[in-house]
């Protein structure tokens, strides 16, 4: 059994007495405080008196032994872990987040202007979405079943708050509303597990420390060639933007295979080929190897290439091969690194750029390695009257 919650009867009649009251709850004995002082002592709970009231079956399985729940030194752990995150910086960061939230709400509601519109709906999804996008780096819509799973357990709470319970009966016997919550439950769990391992596998493969690295190459840039337009015969001191073009072609080549054929049979090391048999090379595989490229193989760190591509690798031209190898490496191989080094070169001169909170990194294969959702930026002007024009 529990005594949470207080009926509609209870808040009325505090709100007409403005009293403290003393109800009754399942045999239990509740009393409900009005007073601000009497409030505040309680709240505060300086001599540690006070310890949150037993939640009902249906709240704790959903909540568990979590922040909102635990006690002492547990719940001490929790809150010195989690309350950073709430503060200052960590903050700060989220405010683009919630910006976009509300913009893409804005947007939609464009077409009810001057129109009746029920908008209670719209604000559980803009908090939905602005929760999904501060705690696990998606969306609304990628976190869409875990929300329509708590409508439904809600429902399930609400149903049951003030149903008594007996204590052991559940494992012998369930009711129907127990077995549907059990099943919410575990689809929650499963597509929280599968949205938090997205985000880290995205932190983990994009721990990009990569506006440092763009303040150090515009440096770089300003000091070769000030706000004019670069010249092509100060490309080769391009050390810095070098680093960074090897490092980004070495995670994200542009082509990420290459299929050969045996025309006969031949050997191959300790193979034998037949004739015709079709041999696929990718670069992705061995660019990422950690047996090459050590255990951080997964991060951008264009500092490997501070000594050169033939020191990264220490000589094996295997190791790295954006455009291919040998007699067949693409052609435009040179074309593809100046042109990139003087796109740098000219946007690091007018600007400074951010990812925007919109913007989902999923490179995928299409004919080339490309982003299936685009790449969302926000430039930032740096004294454009100073740059080239």
């Amino acid at each position: 059994m529990n005594n949470y919650g207080m009926t509609c009867f209870d808040l009325y009649f505090c709100l007409i007495s403005r009293k403290n009251h003393l109800s009754w709850r399942s045999g239990e004995p509740q009393l409900l405080i009005t007073e601000p002082e009497l409030i505040k002592e309680v709240l505060n709970n300086r001599d540690g008196l006070y310890l949150k009231a037993s939640l009902p079956f249906y709240f704790m399985k959903l909540m568990g032994n979590g922040l909102a729940t635990s006690e002492g030194e547990q719940w001490v752990k929790h809150r010195k872990l989690i309350n950073p995150a709430f503060q200052g910086e960590n903050l700060g960061k989220m405010i683009p987040e919630m910006i976009v939230s509300v913009e893409l709400m804005l947007q939609s509601s464009k077409k009810y202007q001057a129109k009746e519109n029920e908008v209670s709906e719209e604000f559980r999804l803009l908090t939905s979405d602005i929760i999904s996008r501060t705690a696990f780096g998606s969306n609304y819509l990628e976190g869409k079943t875990i929300f329509d799973m708590m409508t439904k357990y809600s429902n399930i709470i609400r149903r049951n708050i003030f149903k008594p319970r007996f204590p052991g009966l559940s494992k012998i016997w369930k009711t129907s509303d127990e077995i549907e919550g059990d099943k919410l439950l575990g689809v929650m769990h499963n597509s929280v597990m599968e949205i938090i391992k997205k985000r880290e596998e995205k932190v983990k493969l994009e721990d990009i420390d990569c506006y440092d690295w763009q303040d150090k190459a515009r440096e770089e840039v300003i000091e070769l060639f000030g706000h004019q337009n670069p010249h092509p015969n100060d490309l080769s001191k391009l050390h810095t933007i070098s680093m960074i073009i090897n490092e980004a072609l070495r995670l994200y080549p542009p082509t990420v295979a290459f299929i050969r054929r045996s025309e006969r049979e031949v050997r191959l090391g300790k193979f034998i080929l037949p004739a015709n048999i079709q041999l696929f090379i990718s670069n992705l595989v061995v660019h990422r190897d950690p047996g090459i490229w050590g255990d951080d193989a997964h991060l951008f760190k264009p500092e490997r290439f501070s000594g050169g591509v033939a020191k990264a690798t220490s000589n094996n031209v295997a190791a790295y091969f954006p455009f291919g190898i040998g007699p067949r490496t693409c052609v435009g191989f040179n074309f593809a690194t100046v042109g990139a080094k003087i796109v740098l070169i000219m946007i690091l001169q007018r600007y400074r750029f951010t990812f925007s909170p919109t913007y989902v990194h999923s490179p995928v294969i299409n004919f080339l390695l490309v982003p299936q959702h685009g790449i969302q930026v926000i430039l930032h002007s740096l004294q454009s009257d100073e740059g080239p024009s």
